[in-house]
C-alpha cells in the first residue's frame, strides 16, 4: 500500500537514490534545493513524498510565494513546483494519485493555484494528473545537447557565434560571481529587466546572495570595463543537465559587446566541459506565441520540446479575480 510521507519520514539516502535513477529528476527536486528554499524569507518551502513497500517512489519539492502589496499578495498566493514530480520508474498509478491528492489537500487553503513546471516528459503520467483535477497547460522549451563542443558551436546561429567572438575580442570576460557586490550589480540589471520588459515577479536580492554560495550553482558574470554588465545563474544536476534559471544583460549599451548572448554561452560551455548531457533553457513561452525571448533562445541550436505545465486551481473565483487585478489593474 502506498503511504504519504511527511518531511521527518523521508529517508535521505532513498531521496538521493531516487534523484540518481528517476527519469524526471532535476536539480529542483534535490535536498540542496529544498534546503535553499528553507533559507529564504521571501517564500515558504513545500515538500511531500510517497512510498511503496518502504521505498520512496515519488516526491514533490517547491515553494509557496506571493508578491507586492497586501491586496496583490492575497491575489497572487501560489504554489510552484519547478521541475515537476520526482518519480520512480515503477511508481504505481495509485501512489502518484495519492501523492497528488495529498498535495492538493495540504495546499488548497494556502494557495490560489498549484503549478507543476515540467522540464522532462511527463506525458505517460498525464492521465493521472487529469484524473486528480490538474489541467495540462502547453508550454515550450529548448534543450541543447552538450556532448560535443564542436557540434554545439556549429549549431549556434552564425550571428550569435559572431556576437560571442566579438564580445570576447573587444574586452568582455566571463567570471564566476561570488562577491556580494557583484551579486548586487547583477541583481540591479536583472531587476530592471524584469520590471521593464519581462514584467513578471522576481525574487529579492536575498535569493541571489544565498544562491551564489550553493555547491551545485554556477553563477556567471559578464564583466566589461571593470563592472558587471550581465550574467547567468545556472544550477546543475550531475551528468544530466545544466539549467539556466536566470539570465540578463545590458544589451545594446556597448559596441561589439553582447552580455546576454555571452552569459548563455558561458553556461553552455560549462555544460560541455563538465560532461553534462544537456543545457536546459527553462522555458520559451506558449507554443502559439512568438516573443523576443523565444527568438533569442532559438538561435543557440536547441531542440524545441513541449513538456508543458500541470495546473490545479484551488479557488476559481480568486484565480480569475487575481488575474484581473494583476494583469489589468497592474497593482
Amino acid at each position: 500500500m502506498p503511504e504519504v510521507l511527511n518531511i521527518n519520514q523521508i529517508n535521505i539516502d532513498q531521496w538521493d537514490k531516487l534523484i540518481e535513477n528517476s527519469p524526471t529528476a532535476s536539480y529542483f527536486q534535490t535536498k540542496e534545493c529544498y534546503d535553499f528554499y528553507c533559507s529564504l524569507s521571501c517564500l515558504k518551502p513545500i515538500l511531500y513524498a510517497v512510498s511503496e513497500n518502504g521505498t520512496l517512489v515519488g516526491l514533490v519539492c517547491g515553494y509557496l510565494i506571493a508578491d507586492g502589496t497586501v491586496v496583490k499578495r492575497f491575489m497572487s498566493r501560489r504554489a510552484i513546483i519547478p521541475g515537476g514530480v520526482l518519480l520512480s520508474r515503477n511508481i504505481s498509478e495509485e501512489a502518484l494519485s495519492l501523492l497528488l491528492s495529498a498535495v492538493i489537500e495540504e495546499l488548497k487553503n494556502r494557495a490560489i493555484y498549484i503549478e507543476f513546471r515540467n522540464y522532462d516528459d511527463f506525458s505517460d503520467y498525464k492521465p493521472v494528473f487529469e484524473k486528480t483535477g490538474f489541467a495540462c497547460i502547453p508550454r515550450v522549451n529548448f534543450h541543447i545537447k552538450t556532448d560535443c563542443l564542436e557540434q554545439v558551436v556549429s549549431n549556434i546561429s552564425a550571428s550569435k557565434r559572431k556576437n560571442i567572438r566579438n564580445s570576447i575580442k573587444y574586452g568582455s570576460e566571463i567570471i564566476e560571481i561570488t562577491d556580494r557586490d557583484e551579486v548586487r550589480e547583477f541583481y540591479k540589471i536583472i531587476s530592471n529587466l524584469y520590471k521593464k520588459k519581462i514584467k513578471t515577479p522576481l525574487f529579492d536580492c536575498e535569493f541571489f546572495e544565498k544562491f551564489a554560495g550553493l555547491p551545485n550553482v554556477k553563477f556567471f558574470g559578464i564583466k566589461y570595463q571593470g563592472k558587471i554588465v550581465g550574467g547567468s545563474g545556472c544550477v546543475v544536476l550531475k551528468n544530466k543537465s545544466v539549467y539556466e534559471w536566470f539570465k540578463c544583460g545590458i544589451d545594446g549599451a556597448y559596441r561589439h559587446i553582447y552580455p546576454s548572448t555571452l552569459a548563455t554561452w558561458a553556461g553552455m560551455e560549462f555544460a560541455v566541459k563538465s560532461n553534462v548531457e544537456r543545457y536546459d533553457m527553462m522555458g520559451a513561452g506558449k507554443p502559439d506565441e512568438r516573443s523576443g525571448i523565444r527568438d533569442f533562445k532559438s538561435k543557440f541550436g536547441g531542440k524545441l520540446v513541449e513538456h508543458g505545465r500541470f495546473l490545479y486551481v484551488c479557488n476559481s473565483f480568486l484565480y480569475k479575480l487575481g488575474k484581473f487585478y494583476i494583469e489589468k489593474v497592474k497593482i
